[in-house]
């Protein structure tokens, strides 16, 4: 018998095979939508007919990656019909030897979002919390929600301070997971180390503390802490990490989570096997020796940052002080009419409604030129329909189902 003849199913009246359905998807996704991507550099060109398009929408790199990251996957193309480490086990030993902790506490993944999603999948049941922010990042909501748990965010306010005491009103017994951005995404804004010392070691018994320090390199204040310091003494946490920012690594997709030897076992058992590419393993691996690379990075930002929020500051335009490599400006009613407006010079910046912010544009830091030709538009712009800001209403919450970076 050919198990490839069909004829019995093809005599089938062609309504009936319509009408067959397949199974129902998981409740959880009725409160779901899929992630909404920033406007593309190629989209705008077509959209608008521009030769050349800046983008300062997804906090990249304006340096591009480090020369010795592009020479390392150069070196491997020839080899890609080969799988990956699992492990990443080249990687995970630079890691351990660059930040003074045990291998076994490091685990390596496909970007930080994929970090938090093991996560969640590894600890989270069916009507278990997750506490953090709002506005925030996305992605801890969207963890929940595929868990089926519940997802308390605490609304900033007081110019978007990341306090310890507004987390431990709302933990409790439920909590499993309690996520903390520092700096935060999209306010720029970080949690003092005393405040995340005293966050800790306040949490209930059964609750884990994940610090998502993905823009940890561009923080200069004195008080800021990337919670590695606290891993070497001992201290139960989480750190997520990426390779997408300060290393411009982010079109391959490489990150870290460094945690308790027992925590990243548990996030190692829920991993797809052979997550991360060769190609970005290796990219990684040689990012972590460009010391030059990086400083030229962290160097470019801090001055950028100073240029943008001075020339916001002299268009009348407010901003928050920030940490990161992105600045949140406050454009009030005329927000969505600047984004516009940018996007038809060439020019993608981020918009704040999905984090309930609509009198909100967040920028990320260019170049010199990048920052220069920014200012120059939103002057032309603001000229012919000029704007006065007003306080962001920090206690306004985001949607939780609404993904964006």
């Amino acid at each position: 018998m050919n198990p490839f003849n069909h004829s019995k199913r093809d005599n089938v009246p062609a309504d009936t095979v319509q009408d067959r359905r397949g199974p129902s998807p998981r409740s959880a996704l009725a409160g779901m939508q899929p992630y909404v991507p920033g406007r593309s550099i190629s989209d705008i060109k077509a959209e608008y007919g521009l030769e050349r398009v800046v983008k300062l929408a997804s906090n990249e790199n304006p340096l591009g990656p480090s020369p010795l990251a592009m020479q390392a996957v150069r070196g491997l193309l020839s080899d890609m019909h080969r799988y990956p480490d699992d492990r990443a086990g080249q990687l995970r030993s630079k890691l351990a030897a660059k930040l003074s902790l045990p291998a076994s506490g490091i685990i390596v993944a496909n970007g930080a979002d994929e970090l938090i999603t093991l996560i969640c999948e590894a600890y989270l049941e069916p009507g278990d919390r997750i506490v953090t922010y709002a506005p925030t990042f996305s992605e801890y909501a969207f963890g929940g929600r595929l868990m089926n748990a519940d997802t308390i965010a605490v609304p900033l306010v007081d110019s978007f301070a990341l306090r310890a005491e507004d987390l431990l009103s709302e933990a409790d017994a439920r909590t499993k997971l309690v996520f903390v951005c520092s700096p935060n995404n999209p306010t720029g804004t970080y949690m003092p180390k005393t405040e995340l010392e005293h966050l800790r070691s306040r949490l209930p018994d059964g609750c884990l503390l994940v610090l998502d320090a993905a823009y940890s390199h561009f923080a200069d204040a004195a008080d800021y802490t990337d919670g590695f310091e606290l891993l070497r003494s001992g201290a139960r946490l989480v750190v997520l990490q990426t390779f997408s920012k300060a290393y411009g690594l982010a079109g391959i997709r490489a990150g870290f989570a460094a945690g308790p030897a027992d925590v990243i076992a548990h996030l190692l058992a829920v991993k797809e096997p052979f997550n991360v590419n060769a190609l970005a393993q290796a990219a990684a691996a040689a990012a972590l020796d460009d010391e030059a690379h990086l400083e030229a990075t962290l160097r470019t930002n801090a001055e950028g940052r100073i240029r943008l929020r001075n020339g916001l500051g002299s268009l009348g335009i407010r901003s928050v002080p920030s940490q990161s490599n992105f600045v949140l400006a406050n454009f009030a009613d005329g927000a969505a009419h600047v984004y516009g407006e940018l996007l038809r010079r060439g020019i993608i910046v981020r918009s704040g409604a999905g984090w309930g912010l609509p009198d909100c544009l967040r920028i990320s830091v260019g170049t010199a030129e990048e920052i220069d030709l920014l200012l120059a538009s939103l002057s032309d712009i603001l000229q012919v329909a000029p704007v006065t800001p007003c306080e962001s209403d920090a206690r306004r919450q985001a949607d939780p189902s609404k993904r964006q970076v």
